[in-house]
């Protein structure tokens, strides 16, 4: 059409037309490969956690912003020294307590903190999606900024950038078998696909029309950039492009269920292992707990997990703060650590006493630390109505009718704005879902109810309890 109307815009002919490829972008990094025979590496290969640590923090150090600072070097390396089934054998749920100790420098943390680990990708995925690329796994690379390239033509390799093993750097930054890729790799790929049904499949993906389908083929089944790779044998990505687009492969968060009073240089995490079904009925599973559910203390004892500890959203309480505690399910993590935390404070210094609602389906599948929280709520324990606390559980399905936290805390409202009364502060964590705006609207309740006031300034109360410092929540997905 613009050849008719003027011939001029193609002065060569139609035949002239700029193939595909070149109307792309150029990725934004370039692969370096080297000659290690030829180059003194200042790291042995043995695998002491030094050397460990060193090639964790080269790998993350290239990867161009993917990864904040702070988690490029590991705070240390943690060893599982226990997996311990929380829910009945062939119940739905699969929760585990997991407790790990130091093997590089001691942990330094508090209760209510949170701990980043690292998951390790199943090897067989890594050397699948390496074979699948055809990459040399035993090459040695550093990547650079594209539009740095040429501030590198005449500099030799930096010791912060200096070569790793290409496996290493897949291993260490790239979730090539968890996380699934966005909508511009398909588009990548539409470039690279030699076969022409593929490369029109790819195209319709990436463009508006396709954005519905997209979404059922990629995100509702959460396929991942191995799978999508095998689903399109045609396409050759270079290693480049691969680098830029395939999804950081991510620390996963947990909350400490553990005190460092009570276990000196341990930190212990519950966590739910995580699978699912998709619409079309492929299993899917979570990289890290399920990799976490398989270690076996005393047949994997050479695993070091890396691990970063930071602050989360609950700081800890000090001892002669009264507490009102509410986590159900996995939410009860942190808790536990309270816990441990104030027992042992109460050893040498009088506390404040403590209320804790918890909920779980059933009594008999899912009670998740049964005896520690009996042993605590028996007479003269910490958790007792002897010592001015509480401990309350909903079950909510052994009965007809569903019991919830919050129908727990209606029953104890006196006790609740009692100790509220006496400065109490509100601690709740668990299921983003839903629960805790639930809890947040009893509270109105039962301070609306027991201060005889509206639920507009109970509303106000809660807020000013919040600017306070005293309303404190840590939910997660």
């Amino acid at each position: 059409m613009l050849n008719q109307i003027n011939p001029k815009f193609f002065p060569e002919g139609l035949g002239t037309v700029v193939p595909d490829m070149f109307l792309m972008d150029q990725p934004k990094v370039r692969i370096e490969y080297h000659d290690v025979d030829n180059m003194h590496l200042p790291l042995s290969t043995t695998s002491d956690l030094k050397c460990i640590e060193m090639r964790i923090q080269r790998a993350r150090s290239m990867c161009l912003g993917k990864f904040s600072h702070n988690i490029k070097r590991p705070d240390c390396f943690l060893k599982m020294i226990k997996n311990h089934r929380l829910t009945r054998a062939g119940c739905e749920k699969d929760v585990r307590h997991f407790e790990f100790e130091a093997v590089s420098s001691g942990i330094d943390y508090e209760v209510g903190d949170v701990v980043e680990l690292l998951p390790c990708q199943r090897p067989a995925a890594v050397d699948a999606f390496i074979k699948r690329c055809n990459l040399d796994p035993e090459s040695f690379i550093t990547v650079h900024p594209r539009e740095a390239e040429i501030h590198f033509l005449d500099v030799s390799v930096n010791a912060s950038n200096f070569p790793i093993k290409l496996k290493t750097f897949v291993e260490s930054t790239m979730d090539v078998a968890s996380a699934s890729p966005r909508r511009y790799f398909f588009e990548v790929m539409s470039f690279f696909a030699t076969a022409q049904h593929e490369k029109e499949r790819l195209q319709y993906f990436a463009s508006p029309e396709g954005r519905d389908d997209l979404y059922q083929y990629n995100q509702k089944e959460r396929r991942t950039v191995l799978e999508v790779l095998e689903d399109f044998p045609s396409v050759q990505m270079p290693f480049e492009w691969l680098v830029q687009l395939v999804p950081p492969l991510k620390t996963r968060a947990f909350s400490i269920s553990s005190s460092p009073s009570a276990h000196p240089n341990q930190v212990h995490l519950t966590v739910n292992i995580v699978s699912w079904m998709t619409p079309y009925k492929r299993k899917q599973t979570g990289l890290c707990s399920m990799w976490l559910a398989s270690l076996d203390p005393q047949e994997t004892p050479d695993v070091y997990i890396p691990a970063w500890f930071h602050k989360g959203a609950l700081p800890p309480p000090p001892p002669t703060l009264p507490l009102i505690l509410i986590g159900p399910g996995t939410g009860c993590a942190p808790f536990r650590g309270f816990v441990e935390e104030r027992s042992m404070q109460s050893r040498f210094n009088s506390t404040a006493p403590i209320l804790f609602f918890f909920g779980c389906r059933n009594e008999e599948n899912d009670f998740l630390y049964r005896e520690f929280w009996n042993y605590h709520s028996q007479q003269g324990g910490l958790l007792s109505e002897e010592k001015g606390g509480g401990f309350y559980v909903a079950f909510s399905r052994d009965q007809p009718q569903k019991i919830y936290v919050q129908d727990k805390m209606r029953e104890n409202s006196k006790k609740i704005w009692s100790l509220l009364g006496e400065g109490a502060a509100i601690y709740v964590a668990g299921s983003s879902t839903k629960m805790p705006s639930d809890v947040f609207s009893c509270f109105e309740e039962i301070i609306s109810k027991e201060n005889g006031v509206s639920r507009e300034s109970a509303l106000r109360w809660l807020r000013i309890l919040e600017r306070a410092g005293k309303y404190h929540v840590e939910a997660w997905s």
